[in-house]
């Protein structure tokens, strides 16, 4: 684990559909920048898309940050999607994901600075995790992934 700079905190967060939509799920970390693991969650979220539980996990994980004083964040997905939106590289067309682009982009205005940055799912396991542990509680661990 990289320890943040200059009191960087980093946010590792997730969001999954079984069947995309289907039931799906949110996980995130937050770390300090003592690379200490201060809160981390997963949460049903009925039927979803994969998107739109790409998007709940960024706004629970944003609030969470947010919580917790941080003032500089490191903001990590492997939603290429999000991450470019969340940017302005890409245009929110989905009207679904209008409303909730709109929340993420409030919820990140509560944090002085936030940078937002694509990873591998690998680099992002511990969201993943809380994601799939969810799901299991909820469907059974027999449920497809």
């Amino acid at each position: 684990m990289v320890v943040g700079t200059n009191g960087e905190w980093t946010l590792r967060c997730d969001g999954g559909a079984r069947g995309n939509p289907g039931p799906g799920a949110i996980g995130y970390v937050l770390i300090s920048p003592e690379a200490r693991e201060v809160e981390a969650r997963g949460d049903y979220l009925g039927h979803v898309t994969n998107n739109v539980a790409e998007y709940r996990a960024l706004i629970a994980g944003l609030a969470a940050a947010a919580r917790h004083g941080a003032r500089r964040l490191r903001v990590c997905m492997d939603s290429e999607l999000v991450v470019r939106q969340m940017t302005g590289e890409y245009r929110v067309k989905h009207a679904g994901l209008k409303p909730l682009h709109a929340e993420a982009h409030e919820a990140a205005g509560r944090i002085e600075i936030v940078k937002f940055v694509t990873v591998r799912r690998e680099q992002n396991a511990r969201a993943d995790q809380l994601v799939n542990e969810t799901l299991d509680k909820i469907l059974g661990s027999e449920s497809p992934r």
